[in-house]
């Protein structure tokens, strides 16, 4: 198929300074959405003779140079390994990794706490806290280096089309993209799903989180705290040292009134709501806020077509492991893709593909489900919820192997 008299694609700026104007809309995989997985993904292909276009909506230089957007990213050990094998790790600065000793989960103004740390002679933490935006620049190097994969900004999938025998998108400025494969990247509430007729369970939860930096003046030893107070829940990550990145989880209107208040009288809230536990705060970023919502697609893959990161699942962010499931996704259908290319098989291969569902479905479902049944226990502030609350607490943290098994989970 020739692109004849539509429109020509955007420029794709090579990394010497040139441009190569999009000429050939015919590719092997098609993915929409450059962010970390979607780039992660393009990434995982670059071993391959494969071609590849990205398609994302925003511009290429808020690609190159993404604004800080408030969100950490607590990494598990084996997401660390993915980046590192992507060559997107050590592009990172060490400044932006801030490693996670240890976790506690509290109740309320009960004392106890539920104690998650990593085991005495793993000699590693629990996890690396990292700047989402930082992780999408380094990822987003690695991609614009790749000869076989090509960058197309600045443009929303409007439509898309596909069968066994492959997959036509078509941008908003009229190009056509043919391809064996495309793959959904462009997050929870992605049109390319839609656009697919894959369905999805999508819960809005009424509730939105509200994330700022601040410093302080207690020290936080590296410990993460998951606070489930009477109708707010608060995170407290741990950064650089004097400094962590709180994460106040509202009713909706609430959050956007705080948003609302100046720096003095949001500083004043804020220190009210943790009850002092950081000592005096001052604000080290501006605040963000972001509506809850969770997804869960009906499918993982149609005909030539396949869903990874929050397009297929995405999580609630109390457990801090949606983005690792995320970057999970890519690699196990990265690794099908590869396989299918050796065997001599299409890279749509659909056998390949319902064993990625398999598989995804399997190592998700069990995390995402209890999740949403924490979620559900814990937004609930009556008397019988609250003693549950605490009664499972201290069940866990009595219990070795509950401990043991989501320590291990974190650092597998």
């Amino acid at each position: 198929m020739s692109l004849g008299s539509v429109p020509p694609l955007h420029e794709d700026r090579r990394p010497d300074g040139g441009t190569l104007m999009g000429s050939d809309d015919n590719f092997d995989i098609v993915v929409v959405g450059a962010g970390p997985v979607g780039l992660s993904f393009a990434a995982s292909l670059a071993q391959s003779e494969l071609k590849v276009a990205v398609v994302e909506q925003n511009t290429f230089d808020s690609l190159a140079n993404p604004a800080f957007d408030g969100r950490e990213i607590a990494l598990t050990n084996a997401s660390i390994r993915t980046l590192r094998e992507l060559g997107a790790w050590d592009v990172i600065p060490a400044s932006d990794k801030s490693a996670l000793q240890g976790a506690r989960v509290l109740n309320g103004s009960s004392a106890f706490a539920l104690r998650f740390d990593p085991p005495s002679n793993s000699g590693e933490p629990l996890g690396v806290l990292v700047p989402n935006c930082r992780i999408r620049e380094a990822l987003f190097k690695i991609v614009r280096l790749q000869d076989r994969a090509r960058l197309l900004c600045g443009h929303s999938v409007v439509d898309a089309t596909n069968s066994q025998e492959g997959a036509v998108v078509t941008l908003s400025n009229g190009a056509r993209l043919t391809a064996r494969l495309v793959v959904a990247a462009d997050s929870r509430l992605s049109a390319t799903r839609d656009l697919l007729g894959i369905g999805a369970d999508i819960n809005r939860l009424g509730h939105s989180m509200l994330i700022c930096r601040v410093r302080h003046e207690r020290a936080h030893h590296q410990i993460a705290i998951e606070w489930f107070d009477h109708h707010q829940t608060i995170a407290m990550l741990p950064l650089a040292e004097g400094m962590s990145s709180l994460l106040l989880t509202l009713r909706s209107n609430e959050a956007y009134r705080l948003l609302a208040f100046d720096d003095d009288l949001f500083l004043s809230e804020l220190t009210k709501r943790c009850r002092g536990r950081l000592g005096k705060m001052t604000l080290a970023s501006k605040r963000h806020t972001y509506p809850l919502v969770t997804t869960w697609a009906h499918k993982f893959r149609a005909p030539s077509a396949a869903l990874i990161g929050d397009a297929a699942i995405g999580m609630h962010p109390v457990t801090a492991h949606g983005f690792n499931i995320g970057l999970s996704s890519q690699k196990q259908l990265a690794r099908g893709i590869m396989t299918a290319c050796r065997d001599g098989r299409n890279v749509g291969d659909p056998d390949m593909l319902h064993i990625y569902e398999r598989r995804l479905r399997l190592s998700a479902a069990p995390l995402y489900h209890a999740t949403n049944i924490l979620i559900g226990l814990y937004s609930r502030d009556h008397l019988a919820a609250r003693l549950a609350r605490h009664l499972g607490l201290r069940f866990a943290q009595h219990v070795p192997l509950v401990r043991h098994g989501i320590s291990a989970e974190l650092q597998r």
